[in-house]
């Protein structure tokens, strides 16, 4: 039986991310596996059960005409984080998928970028749930730049939808 996705997260990182050289190689997989959140380039620098770090570095294709981080980007890399997080936790037999991002904007973000993420235990799922999982973006300077609450649908792989 091949691993699952859920698990290869925690696996792979388990295996790679002990040396910068790993941390790198991981975070390229992890955009080859969602090719969206790789377009915008980031580096996992911690993955452990519920919690995430994910640096982000600034530069030209994600600015904005104010010459800031993009928004989208902002957004790409804070449900990443919560991402990470979630299926660090989750069971073999459990599916999730986003179904509602709030995101709150506080600063322009310029610089090297670090998101964590934080997910508790959604604990045994044997019907659909929503479990929600935070996300926190700062800049350099220890200043937070924006804040995600991402609500993550939980179901049993067996059920259909």
């Amino acid at each position: 039986m091949t691993e699952s996705v859920e698990g290869r997260v925690l696996s792979l990182w388990q295996r790679w991310g002990k040396t910068a050289f790993g941390r790198r190689l991981y975070s390229l997989m992890l955009g080859r596996m969602a090719p969206y959140s790789g377009s915008i380039h980031p580096l996992v620098l911690r993955l452990e059960r519920g919690d995430v770090c994910i640096e982000l570095r600034d530069r030209h294709a994600l600015r904005n005409h104010l010459h800031s981080i993009h928004a989208i980007a902002l957004a790409n890399l804070g449900e990443l984080a919560s991402g990470l997080a979630m299926l660090s936790m989750l069971p073999d037999n459990v599916k999730a998928i986003v179904i509602r991002l709030e995101i709150e904007y506080l600063k322009k973000a310029r610089g090297q970028l670090q998101a964590i993420g934080r997910a508790d235990s959604p604990g045994m799922i044997t019907e659909p749930v929503t479990h929600m999982v935070y996300a926190e973006i700062s800049d350099a300077a220890g200043d937070v730049v924006a804040r995600l609450n991402v609500h993550w649908q939980l179901r049993p792989k067996d059920t259909l939808g």
